[in-house]
């Protein structure tokens, strides 16, 4: 059944009960009432309509004072009769006044906006003080509840109406977050109806379960590569190069060489966990802290401060890094690929590969160091390495090149294509063979070796 949203679907006995004598007021899931609840609303106009007719409660103080559809009071020493009926009351809040008319304790209603994923399963939970202990929503799906944000001294004494956050995080699903006081700029919470945006859907970027990471769900990832990565939550900045200039970070993730999915998936499963997930000396716990990756289409981008160690390098040119000053570092371009070689280069044991710049014209000044030439260049990759070496019976050999920094052939050269010529040379299979083309801005560069068979060459005698 739906949320009774129309006094007519209240009786007294059946769904209602007022106790005069404890002065309560009874939720009973029966009749017309489910998990879906009644407002207050109904549930006050209900009750004025019983009090001006029912002989025994007229005689009885009324228990409501209305201020608005969405706020309430309780007055005159009534009360609601236990948690059970506190949490079927919807889309209003209410205050506890004694018969002084003293706040004894005040409720607000949280109700959340947008569509869960699943609502028959998926389960919001909330914060009501920084480093607290988060509360579960009573029912899982959409949120339309009351949340208890202020006891008196004479009760159980807190005050929580500066501080709500609401959590959605559910496996293999995108993550919900709301900081109610912040977004909405409340210093100061009340007792009445709150809506606030609250969604999840499939996470395309998570393919995985908790078991792939957690072989035995005790909170420790002991699955490679996840067992090797770590958060560590850092008290002073850290110092981090990109592209050649140092930009400070406070949180540290180590990848240990996953792929950038893989990182993510670690990332969100420890944001899961009720524990401690700070790989050093300060206690962070999972499940309420801040989420710290976002996949933008295939980019991989970092919440503010946060840096990852120990990714793979064919994932640089999709990784964003927001240092703790908010702005985004990326580091130069690497272009990458693969170099491919036949088979009578595969089979020739002897056989070496080299890859040079044909030219050097694209630097301001250029100095004719081209191929063919004494000043020919080997081109370097990534880590400044020359792009040659045996090619040791592999079909394919992968090679990065620094495309927005590599300046080998001179000033102003960084930033273009590099032209190449590509050359490999066995003894007894492969006969020598140059390629030429272009590593341009992109990491599907191919250079492809094909070498004749060599059906003339002469081994040397000892």
């Amino acid at each position: 059944m739906a949320r009774i949203t129309d006094p007519s679907g209240l009786n007294q006995e059946t769904e209602v009960v007022f106790d005069t004598s404890e002065q309560t007021i009874q939720l009973i899931k029966a009749g017309n009432l489910t998990d879906e609840g009644v407002t207050l609303q109904a549930l006050y106009s209900f009750a004025k309509d019983e009090w001006r007719t029912d002989e025994g409660l007229i005689k009885y103080p009324f228990p409501f004072v209305a201020i608005t559809g969405e706020q309430f009071e309780l007055v005159n020493g009534w009360d609601f009769a236990d948690v059970e009926t506190k949490n079927l009351i919807r889309d209003a809040g209410w205050a506890l006044r004694d018969t002084d008319g003293t706040t004894l304790e005040e409720y607000m209603n949280i109700t959340s906006l947008g569509l869960f994923n699943d609502s028959a399963t998926d389960k919001a939970y909330y914060l009501q003080e920084d480093g607290g202990v988060p509360e579960e929503i009573a029912l899982p799906g959409e949120v339309n509840q009351a949340v208890q944000i202020f006891s008196a001294a004479t009760l159980d004494d807190f005050n929580y109406r500066g501080f709500f956050r609401i959590y959605l995080r559910e496996q293999g699903k995108t993550y919900g977050f709301y900081d109610l006081n912040v977004e909405q700029n409340i210093p100061e919470l009340t007792f009445r109806k709150y809506a606030l945006p609250l969604v999840n859907e499939i996470d395309l970027n998570y393919d995985i379960t908790d078991t792939d990471i957690d072989s035995n769900g005790d909170g420790t990832a002991d699955i490679a590569p996840y067992s090797g990565m770590s958060i560590t939550y850092h008290e002073t900045n850290q110092t981090r190069n990109i592209g050649g200039d140092d930009y400070t970070f406070d949180i540290i993730i180590d990848g240990n060489q996953g792929t950038a999915e893989q990182i993510y998936q670690f990332v969100q499963w420890s944001l899961r966990q009720p524990d401690d997930i700070d790989d050093g000396p300060g206690d962070v716990r999972g499940d309420t802290a801040e989420e710290l990756l976002t996949f933008i289409g295939d980019t991989l981008q970092t919440s503010e401060g946060v840096y990852i160690d120990n990714f793979r390098a064919e994932d640089t040119n999709r990784l964003q890094f927001t240092d703790t000053t908010g702005e985004i570092r990326e580091f130069p371009f690497v272009a990458a690929g693969n170099m491919v070689f036949n088979d009578n280069l595969q089979t020739d044991l002897d056989s070496k590969y080299f890859v040079f710049f044909t030219n050097d014209s694209a630097a301001t000044t250029p100095q004719g160091n081209d191929f063919g030439t004494d000043g020919a260049i080997l081109i370097e990759d990534n880590d400044g390495l020359p792009l040659t070496g045996d090619v040791g019976g592999n079909e394919t050999i992968s090679f990065n090149y620094d495309y927005d920094g590599n300046v080998q052939r001179g000033a102003g050269s960084d930033g273009t294509n590099a032209p190449f010529t590509a050359v490999a040379v066995g003894l007894n299979t492969a006969q020598y063979v140059v390629t030429t083309g272009n590593i341009t801005r992109t990491t599907a560069n191919v250079i492809n070796f094909v070498a004749a068979l060599e059906r003339n060459y002469i081994e040397p005698n000892e």
